[in-house]
C-alpha cells in the first residue's frame, strides 16, 4: 500500500448532512406507509373481485378509497407500519441485537482492560465530537471484527463492538472506528439506516404473508383475481430488489460521510485505514469460520446495512435472499482511495 503524496482535507458540513438525513428518514417512512398501504389495497381489490364479479377493477377500488367498501385489509397494513414504527423506536437496540450474545459495558460494569480502554476511547471521541450525551455501549460475543451504531436520536444512540474487534485493534485504530460510528450519530444517519432497515425486513415478510395466502386461497379462475395475483408475484420478487436498491444509496453515501467525519475528529487519515485494512483481512482470513458464525447469528439482515464492513466483501455470506447478493457498502479499494490512500492495483 502506498500513500498518495497529496492529501486534501476538506471539512464536512455535518449540520446540513444532518439535516439531509432528517429529510430522507421522512421520505424513507412516507415511502414503506405508501407500499404497506398499495399491497393492503391490491389484496383488499383481489378479496372483492370474487365478490362483484362483474365490477370493474378501477370501481373497487373507488368503492374502498371511499369507503362504500370496507377496506379492512388496507387499514390492517396500515396499522402494522404504524405499529413497526413504534415498536422500532421502542425496541430499536433489543431489534438491532436480536440474535446476538452481547452484554452492555458501563465505568462500573466493564470487566477488563479492554472494555475500560474501549469506554474511555469512547468518552474521548465524544467530547471531540461535540456530542452531549454518552450513547450506550455494548460487546458482541463474537470472534468476527466489525461494529455499529444504531438509534433514532443523538439521546437514543447506541454503539455495538464484537469482541474481535476490540481485541484485535490498536488504540489508535479503535478511536478510528469509534470516530466513524459516532460520526453516523453526528450526522443523525443512524435514524435514517433504522427505520430503512428494519422496516424493509418487516415489510419483506409481510409481503411474503400476502404472497403465499394468494397463492393457496385461489378457489377460482376468474380472469381479474388471475390478474392481480400476477401482480402480488411480481411483487414479491420486485420490491425487494427495489429495497436493496434504495439501501445502496444511503448505505454507501452514509459511509463516505463517517469515513470523513473519522478523519476530521482525529485529524489522520492512517489509524482508520490501518483499521480497514486489518478487518477485512481478518475476514479473508478466517472466511470458512466467519461464515458459519455470521450465517448462525439470527437477523444479521437487520444489522448489515449498519456495520462499519459488509463480510460479503470478503466472499462471506450471512444472508439468504436475492437482494443480499448485493454489498450495501462502497468496495474497500474505494473507501481507501477517498481516504488518501491506493490499494490494490
Amino acid at each position: 500500500m502506498s500513500i498518495l503524496p497529496d492529501l486534501t482535507h476538506t471539512q464536512s458540513d455535518w449540520r446540513k448532512v444532518k439535516r439531509t438525513n432528517n429529510q430522507k428518514t421522512y421520505f424513507v417512512i412516507g415511502l414503506f406507509f405508501l407500499i404497506y398501504f398499495s399491497l393492503g389495497m391490491l389484496v383488499d381489490v383481489y378479496i372483492y373481485s370474487g365478490q362483484y364479479h362483474n365490477a370493474p377493477l378501477s370501481t373497487i377500488f373507488v368503492a374502498l378509497i371511499t369507503f362504500q367498501l370496507f377496506p379492512l385489509v388496507t387499514l390492517i397494513m396500515l396499522g402494522i407500519a404504524a405499529i413497526s414504527i413504534l415498536v422500532t423506536f421502542t425496541l430499536h437496540d433489543q431489534l438491532m441485537l436480536l440474535g446476538t450474545e452481547y452484554h452492555e459495558i458501563t465505568p462500573n460494569t466493564a470487566k477488563s482492560l479492554e472494555e475500560k480502554q474501549l469506554y474511555n476511547v469512547i468518552e474521548e471521541m465524544i467530547i471531540a465530537a461535540g456530542l452531549r450525551y454518552m450513547p450506550k455501549v455494548y460487546i458482541i460475543d463474537a470472534d468476527y471484527m466489525n461494529a455499529f451504531a444504531s438509534g433514532y436520536s443523538e439521546k437514543s444512540a447506541m454503539v455495538a463492538i464484537t469482541r474481535g474487534l476490540m481485541e484485535k485493534l490498536s488504540r489508535s485504530e479503535l478511536q478510528a472506528v469509534m470516530a466513524h460510528e459516532l460520526s453516523h450519530i453526528r450526522h443523525n444517519d443512524i435514524k435514517l439506516t433504522l427505520m430503512a432497515s428494519v422496516l424493509a425486513n418487516l415489510m419483506i415478510m409481510v409481503l411474503d404473508i400476502v404472497f403465499y395466502n394468494a397463492i393457496f386461497s385461489r378457489r377460482d379462475n376468474n380472469e381479474k383475481r388471475n390478474g392481480l395475483l400476477f401482480i402480488i408475484i411480481i411483487l414479491r420478487y420486485l420490491l425487494p430488489i427495489i429495497n436493496i436498491l434504495l439501501l445502496l444509496y444511503l448505505s454507501r453515501t452514509r459511509e463516505y460521510m463517517a469515513d470523513a467525519g473519522s478523519v476530521e475528529l482525529l485529524r489522520d487519515n492512517k489509524p482508520l485505514a490501518s483499521a480497514l485494512l486489518k478487518i477485512n483481512d481478518d475476514h479473508t482470513k478466517n472466511q470458512d469460520h466467519y461464515n458459519q458464525a455470521y450465517q448462525q447469528t439470527p437477523h444479521e439482515n437487520v444489522r448489515r446495512e449498519a456495520y462499519i464492513y459488509d463480510p460479503t466483501q470478503a466472499g462471506i455470506s450471512p444472508m439468504s435472499s436475492l437482494a443480499d447478493a448485493f454489498s450495501t457498502h462502497p468496495n474497500l479499494k474505494d473507501r481507501l482511495a477517498a481516504l488518501g490512500f491506493k490499494y490494490g492495483k
